[in-house]
């Protein structure tokens, strides 16, 4: 079993050390087995938020046991990580633990000396004051995380929650990925950066909602043709009132919505199978193999085939 430490800080960030421990907590396996252990590690067993307290279970040496640390960001009232912290973080580095920072724990990772020569990002906010306090760090304010290997960073809360996503992927394959998104009510990999999701913030599509009906048929009839009138109709009200009410709820159109969802299909397709590029943009319902490339790289950020060199293996 696979040890995630959450490492929770004086003033720890209450959404970003819930993620972890919900997102990791809750992925199961094909069986039904889970496939990670949570752990909740700090400095001393009692850790002040700024509006709450809670106890930690485990203190720093849970560290050593990890296979994977997370490291959530604090409120501006914190102030500089501990010296005992810096020393557990570089151990578990030199020892090659994957390490990850949400938002503003991206602040303590480079404390530490992790992001020195590295690509990172941390909530857009903040972007400015991490590369003036840290010029060996070069700061992407525009994604929603950055993968160096080892060490992991995303942006802002939600984007935690992507970059938990991501991991469990990496880990586990895309069917365990989608699993656990779907549990979230997340799309398994959003389209754009950080700068993008900024403009057109939404909450997810509630469940019970009536939408969710429709994006479920939409899931199911991704290998088809799917129009704005039949979701319309499905959702009971005129394209115009349907497309208004979809990008209240979801923060995109029903035709980003419905590419988006082509995509995560040819992910799991490229992951689980091993159909040729044609056969796998047909089953996602792209109209040829040349708009399946194209989209999927725009969004992806890789031609299909580089993701199936670098996702297969761990889809097996």
């Amino acid at each position: 079993m696979h040890t995630v430490a959450v490492l929770a800080l004086d003033h720890v960030v209450a959404a970003d050390l819930a993620t972890p421990i919900e997102v990791f907590g809750r992925a199961r396996l094909a069986d039904g087995r889970r496939p990670y252990r949570t752990l909740v590690c700090a400095v001393t067993p009692q850790v002040a938020g700024d509006a709450f307290t809670i106890v930690a279970p485990h203190g720093l040496e849970a560290l050593r046991e990890a296979d994977t640390i997370v490291v959530p960001g604090c409120s501006e009232q914190a102030g500089p990580p501990a010296p005992e912290v810096i020393d557990a973080l570089r151990a578990a580095a030199a020892a090659g633990t994957r390490i990850a920072s949400i938002c503003a724990g991206a602040f303590t990772l480079a404390a530490a000396g992790l992001l020195d020569g590295l690509s990172a990002t941390t909530h857009w906010v903040a972007a400015g004051r991490l590369a003036q306090m840290y010029p060996r760090v070069q700061v992407k304010p525009d994604v929603l995380y950055v993968d160096n290997g080892q060490i992991l960073t995303s942006a802002g809360a939600a984007a935690g929650l992507d970059l938990c996503l991501h991991i469990i992927r990496r880990d586990l394959g895309s069917a365990a990925a989608a699993d656990s998104a779907r549990l979230s009510v997340m799309p398994l990999e959003r389209e754009g950066g950080q700068a993008q999701f900024i403009r057109h913030a939404q909450p997810p599509v509630p469940q019970g909602s009536l939408l969710e009906p429709v994006l479920s048929w939409i899931e199911e009839n991704l290998a088809h043709e799917v129009t704005l009138a039949q979701m319309a109709r499905r959702g009971g009200m005129s394209e115009r009132t349907f497309s208004r009410r979809f990008r209240e709820q979801t923060g995109t159109t029903p035709l980003q919505w419905l590419l988006r969802a082509r995509v995560r299909r040819a992910q799991f397709l490229l992951e689980t199978t091993d159909h040729g590029v044609e056969r796998v943009a047909a089953q996602a319902g792209f109209g040829s193999a040349t708009a399946f490339r194209e989209r999927f790289k725009r969004v992806v950020g890789v031609t299909p085939q580089s993701y199936r060199s670098a996702f297969r293996a761990n889809a097996s």
